[in-house]
């Protein structure tokens, strides 16, 4: 599972991997401080009669253990439709659902005034799930993150800088992969952020609009509990890799809480069958496409 083979043919979409692996655990921080989010995606395949949807849950439960030491206790849940109407050499029915299921530990502390500590881990389960949960099921993320948080600072140029170390099982690489991210408001009304899975450049109209063109990084990589057998190759594994670039909009109806839409278009879009090496054997898309995602968050 942790033998990771470059081969030329896939190393664009094995690149791309990487960084999507990243995903749900290089922005940790950020998600230690949602409390709950729901959210729904869709790409319709560009020239098919295929399309993909997800449906995200997300929610943490912070214990103070003392000043500005916290326990977190996080899930996350995602159920990923795949809407495959196209005549394809494989039974499609094995594909219609995949489960990504997150539990995990976050712990925080303030190192001093300039620096936050934050660390989280857990198990992760991405499958098809139309069978019993073995181990080819279950993989493994975490991360650990050091946070220079200048946002509250007055009469400056607040920012927030995040420095850190990420693990995922998904990817093959037995190595924790580095993790940076620049925040940074450049007056009242611009802000931008550099990093990955997401850079943008933000605008708010007022305290409650905001407005932003962002670039980003989405995807999964789940088990295929039942292999496919396509032109004499087994397939074990299914992917989706995507860089979109588009506009956002939040609205925040309280400090707390806020909505967001987000639409663009795929600046790359690999979703593919895999074997057992992650190398591709079967292509369902690389068309890009409309990209459109919105949901509900409530955070500290």
């Amino acid at each position: 599972m942790i033998t990771y083979v470059f081969h030329q043919n896939s190393i664009k979409a094995n690149l791309l991997l990487v960084f999507v692996c990243l995903f749900s655990v290089s922005y940790c921080p950020a998600q230690l401080t949602d409390l709950a989010r729901l959210e729904y995606s869709f790409i319709p395949y560009k020239n098919s009669e295929d399309d993909y949807t997800r449906l995200r849950a997300i929610f943490n439960v912070p214990l103070e253990l003392r000043e500005d030491t916290y326990l977190v206790i996080g899930t996350e849940y995602n159920l990923i439709s795949l809407d495959l109407n196209e005549n394809y050499p494989f039974d499609t029915s094995l594909l219609e659902r995949i489960h990504v299921i997150d539990a995990n530990l976050g712990y925080t502390y303030k190192m001093n005034d300039r620096w936050r500590f934050a660390a989280k881990f857990g198990p992760r389960i991405a499958s098809t799930l139309n069978a019993n949960i073995t181990s080819a099921d279950i993989f493994y993320i975490g991360g650990v993150y050091f946070i220079n948080d200048r946002s509250e600072d007055e009469g400056k140029k607040p920012y927030r800088l995040i420095l850190g170390l990420s693990y995922n099982s998904t990817i093959g690489i037995p190595f924790p992969l580095p993790i940076i991210s620049y925040q940074r408001e450049i007056n009242d009304k611009w802000s931008f952020a550099v990093g990955i899975p997401k850079t943008n450049l933000k605008y708010a109209l007022n305290a409650s609009n905001v407005f932003q063109v962002f670039a980003t990084l989405d995807g999964y990589y789940a088990n295929i509990q039942k292999p496919l057998v396509i032109n004499g190759q087994q397939a074990d594994h299914i992917s989706l890799s995507v860089i979109i670039s588009g506009l956002g909009y939040e609205y925040q109806f309280t400090k707390h809480l806020v909505s967001y839409i987000y639409t663009g278009y795929t600046l790359s879009l690999v979703n593919d069958l895999n074997d057992g090496d992650r190398d591709s054997i079967f292509k369902l898309s690389d068309v890009n496409t409309f990209y459109f995602r919105t949901g509900l968050k409530f955070k500290l």
